[in-house]
């Protein structure tokens, strides 16, 4: 693992699989750069486990019966990251300005180590510099009074507990706005859009125990090696089991071809890997609605012949069918009809708990074959092929990740995965669900207590009658309303409750420019990052426990809690020493700055900081269906499972039916600069060495790459069609025509297996080609995974 970039970096294809030796190896070298091996190693017995802290990294689930050692190579480097023995105190700040800072890369300034003291800007010397956190507060307090409330934005990355969420959008309501942006509408906001109008629910159906109950896995559009490795247990044990797991994806991501358990020693010791995906689909970016219509199509086509009464299956008297065009789809009713099955569709299912199938089911029939093959990048005999494996399967689990619902069309590929489940009953029994795997540690939990711009996913009426106050019940402000506010300069302040901003979302080079113009920036965090470089008239950066340190507060040492993927809700206890002595809770800061800044409301800030047991009786008492009995079952084996209605087959629209939803489009309509007819169609992607905007170092193991991050993966035919070549140094601009240049510099190529058309990048190096328009209409999730880019040959040297 290269720590920093390489004058000479190495591309180099890995043909090893995900997990194995290559795991281990990094996981060694990460706890002993970060100064932990004794200690690192010890504590990361405790992660994921009873009475243990939950991953600060990714958000899958903590089994009821663990692992011996529960936790991946990317979990471990979180661990190691957070508990690193490096510091950054008031003698680091001293010796730089944050000018000289800005020009520090990402990696370089979180490497630095844990943030230890409450700092404030001083304009004169231009240097972060310590003040005592009653001074930080009343001082923040008094710019919070001195501004109107929509002038304000709370931001929340996706690692505080629930209990810090629930107190946090507390604090902003009685503050008086609900400008809640959090990271949730970076990923999987287009989820949260979506799935309320196909089936009534803001999350996922699927339980842990559906990977053991399920006979057929559909994976679409998620690198679980990389982003969510820990569920790679549960896809292993499927395929030993011989269940078949079909793959879409843009890229073959080493996850979802092969994997060896670093923790069986039989596996590490042995020449063989388990084979993840039995069938592996690589789809076009862009092309998700275009492929899984082609499934649907193939379902609905097969019934329809299966169903066609005095009609044979197979015509003519050689057997073959009349029209050879029809050969797949043909064989594939014939294979329905050998297995004495009348339907491929659940008709039954449909009829009596959906709405909308007649008019989705004609309008898969007039699609056009060509037309699905061009956009999806797909042939109709691989479609034709995942819907025969579909309608073989008696339950089948479909997962999927940001590679789905980072798109303009993001809502419209999130309802298609519902249609498809739909057709056969596939959610709401054993094994039969829907998993959106998610990023961050909670950020599906901190939507669950409040964290939303949206007034009416929140009980504000029981707010009120808790806290004696009239909640706000204006529409609030997501991560782009923030930013487009930042940029009118309607947003004065900002305060940021993790996470770096700057770095997550899109038109950086604009935001960052307006950035500087705000107000007040306030920055709660463990680590130094460029949103915190970067700051406004009034700058604060505080300093906080991490969720895998102890947390001792007056009734003793504290616990709190975080929801899965899986919408199962877990406790987590610190295990570790505190990296410094004046380092606070997230919720004594946030209880601090409030009572600083807030004049009305009755909220016991300081009884719910002496014992966060207090905050979890007062989010039972919010939210009493979803956490009854919450303090008692905290740490329960294999966590609280959260009521979904949908689970149970119980529709919470406004039919009161699971709704098809036919979608207008297979493809976005751009708008291309003049003259630009050569494009591809880029996507973001985090490496093997990173987690969000988390740089842990410069190689990107699965995919070949060490020593840098400005690479651009293309294929050869594209390669040779814009007449470059591989380790050429190219320029990447955005394609789309609204008057803005945008352009990023020195990026090497790298010939990969992409599907034609495509191109593939990093993130967040490439978001500054980004429009801040360029998102999907309802959900204004960026759209990360499809951008059309200009590919030019550059006279800039590739440099880190």
């Amino acid at each position: 693992m290269t720590a920093g970039p390489s004058a000479r970096p190495v591309i180099k294809t890995y043909t090893g699989p995900a997990g194995g030796w290559g795991s281990a190896k990094s996981v060694s070298e990460i706890i002993v750069r970060e100064r932990v091996p004794a200690s690192g190693s010890a504590l990361m017995r405790k992660q994921n486990k009873p009475d243990g802290y939950m991953c600060v990294s990714c958000a899958w689930a903590k089994p009821a019966k663990p692992h011996p050692l529960e936790f991946c190579e990317n979990g471990a480097k979180a661990t190691a990251w957070e508990i690193t023995r490096r510091r950054t105190g008031p003698d680091f700040f001293a010796k730089h300005t944050l000018r000289e800072l800005e020009d520090w890369r990402d990696h370089d300034l979180e490497e630095q180590g844990r943030l230890l003291e409450p700092m404030r800007w001083n304009a004169e010397t231009d240097r972060y510099e310590p003040v005592t956190w009653e001074a930080a507060f009343a001082e923040i307090g008094r710019e919070l009074q001195s501004l109107a409330p929509d002038q304000v934005d709370f931001y929340t990355s996706g690692r505080a507990s629930l209990e810090t969420s629930y107190m946090y959008q507390l604090f902003a309501r009685l503050y008086g706005n609900n400008n809640l942006p959090d990271s949730s509408n970076m990923c999987h906001e287009s989820t949260s859009a979506g799935l309320p109008e196909s089936i009534g629910a803001t999350v996922g159906t699927a339980v842990l125990s559906d990977f053991q109950n399920t006979d057929c896995i559909f994976y679409i559009a998620q690198n679980v090696g990389t982003s969510s490795p820990r569920l790679l247990h549960d896809l292993q044990d499927a395929a030993d089991r011989g269940v078949p797991i079909v793959t879409f994806n843009l890229l073959r991501e080493r996850g979802l071809e092969r994997f060896k358990n670093p923790q069986a020693p039989s596996e590490m010791l042995s020449p063989s890997d388990t084979q993840i995906s039995s069938d592996y689909f690589q789809v076009r970016n862009g092309g998700d609605t275009a492929a899984l219509f082609g499934v649907c199509k193939a379902l609905i086509e097969a019934d329809d012949l299966l169903k066609a009464s005095g009609e044979s299956l197979v015509a003519g008297k050689d057997g073959q069918p009349d029209d050879p065009s029809e050969a797949g789809t043909v064989a594939f009713a014939a294979s329905i009809a050998a297995a004495d099955k009348k339907h491929v569709l659940d008709h039954d299912f449909i009829a009596t708990h959906t709405a909308g199938f007649e008019e989705f089911a004609n309008a898969a029939r007039r699609r056009r074959w060509e037309e699905l093959e061009r956009i999806s990048g797909l042939t109709r005999e691989q479609m034709v092929k995942a819907a025969s494996i579909y309608a073989s399967a008696d339950a089948v689990l479909i997962a999927f990740g940001m590679g789905l619902t980072q798109h303009v069309m993001g809502v419209e590929n999130v309802q298609m995965v519902a249609n498809l489940a739909l057709l056969r009953g596939n959610i709401g029994k054993p094994g039969a669900n829907i998993c959106a795997v998610r990023g961050h540690s909670n950020v599906q939990g901190q939507r669950t207590v409040g964290i939303t711009e949206k007034p009416g996913l929140v009980p504000l009426d029981k707010l009120a009658e808790l806290y004696a106050f009239e909640p706000p019940r204006e529409m609030g402000r997501s991560t782009v309303d923030t930013c487009e506010a930042i940029l009118s300069g309607k947003a004065r302040a900002f305060v940021g409750l993790g996470g770096n901003f700057l770095r997550a979302i899109p038109e950086t080079q604009a935001v960052e420019k307006a950035w500087r113009k705000l107000r007040l920036t306030v920055q709660i965090a463990t680590k130094l990052n460029r949103s915190h470089v970067l700051h406004g008239e009034v700058a604060y950066l505080l300093p906080c426990l991490g969720r895998i340190e102890i947390d001792n507060q007056a009734s003793g040492p504290q616990a709190v809690s975080i929801e899965s993927s899986v919408a199962q809700f877990h406790g987590s206890r610190g295990h570790a020493k505190p990296a410094g002595p004046n380092l606070r809770s997230e919720p004594a800061i946030i209880a601090g700055i409030a009572k600083a800044t807030l004049q009305r409301g009755n909220v016991p800030w300081d009884a719910w900081v002496a014992d966060y047991g207090k905050v979890r009786d007062a989010i039972e008492a919010t939210y009493p269906e979803t956490f009854r009995d919450f303090n008692a079952r905290l740490f329960q084996p294999g966590g609280i499972t959260r009521p979904v209605p949908a689970r149970e087959r119980k529709w919470v629209t406004p039919n009161g039916k699971a709704n098809f939803i036919t979608p207008e489009r297979l493809f976005p309509d751009f708008d291309l600069k003049p003259g630009v007819e050569a494009v591809l169609n880029l996507a973001t992607l985090r490496s093997n060495d990173q987690f969000n905007t988390t740089i842990y170092g410069y190689t990107d193991r699965f995919r070949g790459v060490d020593g840098t991050r400005k690479v651009v993966f293309m294929n050869v035919v594209d390669i040779a069609r814009f007449g470059l070549a591989g380790g050429r140094s190219v320029d990447l601009v955005t394609a789309i025509a609204d008057g803005t240049e945008r352009k990023v510099e020195g990026f090497r190529i790298v010939p990969y297996a992409i599907p034609e058309g495509c191109c593939a990048a990093y993130f967040p190096e490439t978001n500054p080609l980004f429009p801040l328009s360029h998102h999907d209409a309802k959900a204004k999730t960026p759209s990360y995974k499809l951008l059309p880019v200009i590919i030019r040959a550059s006279n800039a040297q590739p440099v880190d």
